[in-house]
């Protein structure tokens, strides 16, 4: 393979094949996909595209569920640029109305209801951390509010189109009903509103991930119930996360956001498993890794990928400084964060308390840490749970390897 690209986009770049014809343009499209249904449908649509002399309309949807992108949606985020090189119209639906409802794909339980507050918050930062893979131009960002939110006749000529016999047959769903977990009415009425969303904005193709097998499917349905052409699905893999078990996830924490510190997205690469570094390499640069490095060195060529694709080359040459010295050497990090902290009125402090403070974590994550000894003070591992406050002031409080604060008493 040689060298990875520092920018990691060259698998986005079309061969000069794919500008010319359907034919090689679908071809490229569809390599490294699941799936693309119904066989033939993309090439189909490309020359329709060229015969009219009009851009395909490409839909992804994504629920703001969390703020942060990982590297799993830049999967799908990819093949979207891909369309986009080729001249075709990207249409980023953020689900700020879908996500009120919650997508059961691959649940085994209801999703956690997120508040209006919540959710807004968060599908304000989605569209400019999807511009770190997107181009700006041909690129077209709604939220599916926008047509969602509807006068009930008009959601019963919606809900008219499909059957509970369908819904309730997927199987996630269906695994659900027969071992009685509870299945909310909202979330039958998911698929049917997302789908119906590619009615809204006349998608030619919409993307996924396999999990989205069902809801793609019914886009299509919902699009012949309304006189529209069909849209070609194409499944997309889902990337393992940093455990390289499941599905890369926040609600998991096996995540990497692309929005994290250099120093995190770096780290936390490091630490995936070697057995996950062929299907890293193939989903996140288009190669595999070499034959002639170690995974350890994989690790870092790709890390430093990383993190120069959502910040900068020089950012990655720190993140790999800042690496070696606080992980390989265990010394501590060039610069460090303040964490101010109050004492009680007997001039003491709870650590736990501090952990949870500084670090973001629960009261109980932290003493769980403290008894697993991965907490340290100027490098030494503090067993107690209540300190002076005196003897904290000015020192360094470490959580685990990579996370550090200098305490400031006030």
């Amino acid at each position: 393979m040689g060298l990875v690209s520092a920018s990691g986009n060259d698998q986005h770049t079309p061969p000069v094949t794919a500008t010319e014809n359907p034919a090689a343009a679908a071809a490229w499209l569809e390599r490294n996909v699941v799936e693309s249904l119904p066989s033939g449908g993309l090439k189909q649509k490309l020359e329709q595209s060229a015969a009219e002399s009009r851009p395909l309309r490409v839909k992804l949807g994504i629920d703001p569920t969390a703020p942060d992108i990982h590297l799993g949606f830049t999967v799908v985020l990819g093949k979207l640029r891909e369309f986009q090189e080729l001249g075709h119209q990207v249409v980023l639906i953020i689900g700020d109305w879908t996500a009120r409802v919650g997508d059961p794909s691959g649940r085994s339980a209801t999703r956690p209801q997120l508040s209006v507050e919540e959710i807004n918050a968060n599908a304000e930062t989605f569209a400019d951390q999807a511009l770190k893979v997107l181009r700006s131009d041909r690129l077209e960002v709604r939220r599916n509010g926008e047509w969602l939110d509807m006068p009930l006749e008009k959601l019963f000529g919606i809900l008219r189109t499909t059957t509970v016999a369908q819904v309730t047959e997927r199987e996630d769903i269906a695994n659900r009903l027969r071992s009685g977990t509870p299945v909310s009415l909202l979330e039958l009425l998911y698929p049917v509103l997302q789908a119906y969303d590619s009615v809204a904005v006349e998608a030619d193709v919409e993307l996924g991930g396999t999990d989205q097998h069902f809801n793609l499917l019914l886009g299509r349905d919902l699009q012949r119930a309304f006189g529209q052409q069909e849209q070609v699905a194409i499944e997309l893999p889902i990337l393992t996360g940093t455990d390289g078990e499941r599905k890369m996830s926040k609600s998991l924490g096996n995540y990497i956001g692309i929005t994290e510190a250099p120093a995190e997205i770096y780290g936390k690469t490091m630490r995936v498993p070697d057995s996950a570094l062929e299907e890293w390499y193939g989903l996140l640069v288009g190669n595999p890794p070499s034959d002639a490095v170690t995974p350890r060195d994989a690790k870092r060529q790709l890390a430093r990928v990383l993190v120069t694709r959502f910040h900068s080359e020089t950012a990655a040459a720190e993140a790999e400084s800042h690496f070696d010295r606080v992980i390989v050497r265990g010394e501590m990090p060039e610069e460090i964060e303040e964490g101010h902290i109050a004492s009680d009125s007997e001039g003491t402090v709870h650590l736990p308390a501090v952990l949870s403070e500084l670090f973001g974590i629960s009261r109980s994550e932290a003493r769980r840490s403290i008894s697993a000894g991965g907490v340290k003070l100027d490098g030494a591992p503090v067993a107690e749970l209540d300190l002076v406050a005196g003897e904290l002031d000015g020192k360094v409080l470490q959580l685990g390897p990579r996370r550090h604060r200098r305490i400031i008493v006030d």
